[in-house]
């Protein structure tokens, strides 16, 4: 009998802060969830770990790091919490007095052997990249989380930055939400300079009531396996999060199920 493949499971997900949105319309008429504490908040966000809690491999983009419309509350840490991940990281990107503190965030069930904060060029700072690897040597696997502006001067110099950080690697998987589709020129550039490919050009994901747009992507290194990608058509966001599916083979030095059971008895957790 041929033995299956080890397989990794991943998310990338735009929370929006725990928000759902179900047309353009409510970005005014309940532009006060932005900044204010709501009971649908805490739904969803227990929604969202439901859905995490089946992956390996989750990168968050736009949760709230702790203000006061969520209550005060970590979003990454509860999310990793209520999903069941021993490990977990943050970085806060935006903060808006009291009101708001967008970030980007990481949940894992794999000990990362590393994990670095990188603030990102542009002309309005705050936006920032979480690289973490995951095994040891040239074969071990990195992750980047990343959520880059909206102008297209700024988010082509933030892919030039994150492409030297990584040109370099073998195994590398960049999840997030690039604010850029498939074929514009700065994604074209980004995966050549970065070593990088993307897997499917047609998964929309934007708006999520009526997806029209390919802007969140999980970029992966040439030689990756993939056993299945896909946009999950659920109503948490005003994105869909992506989802991919990887077989490793013996391609990438990750820890074994029983030295990741193991991890998940001492979590190492995010201050």
């Amino acid at each position: 009998m041929t033995a299956q493949p080890r397989q990794l499971r991943l998310l990338s997900y735009n929370i929006q802060a725990g928000t759902t949105t179900a047309n353009y319309s409510e970005y005014l008429t309940r532009s006060w969830r932005q900044v204010l504490p709501n009971n649908q908040r805490v739904a969803n966000l227990d929604a969202i770990a439901e859905l995490a809690s089946g992956f390996d491999i989750v990168a968050l983009q736009e949760v709230d790091c702790g203000s006061l419309r969520s209550g005060f509350l970590n979003q990454a840490k509860y999310l990793a919490t209520h999903a069941g991940f021993p490990f977990w990281n943050y970085r806060g990107n935006r903060r808006v007095g009291v009101l708001a503190h967008a970030g980007i965030g990481f949940l894992s069930r794999i000990r990362p052997s590393l994990v670095e904060e990188h603030r990102l060029p542009g002309a309005i700072p705050g936006r920032g990249a979480l690289v973490v690897r995951f095994g040891e040597g040239p074969q071990a696997l990195w992750v980047v989380v990343l959520h880059l502006a909206l102008g297209r001067r700024a988010r082509s110099q933030q892919m030039d930055y994150v492409a030297d950080l990584i040109r370099d690697y073998v195994n590398v998987v960049v999840m997030g939400d690039l604010n850029t589709s498939p074929g514009s020129r700065e994604m074209q550039q980004f995966c050549q300079q970065a070593g990088l490919i993307i897997p499917d050009r047609h998964l929309l994901t934007y708006p999520a009531w009526d997806p029209q747009r390919a802007i969140d992507h999980i970029l992966i290194s040439p030689d990756m396996d993939i056993a299945d990608i896909s946009a999950l058509a659920v109503p948490y966001s005003d994105h869909l999060p992506l989802s991919m599916t990887l077989n490793l083979g013996g391609r990438v030095d990750l820890p074994s199920h029983a030295q990741r059971h193991q991890a998940q008895q001492q979590p190492e957790q995010a201050p």
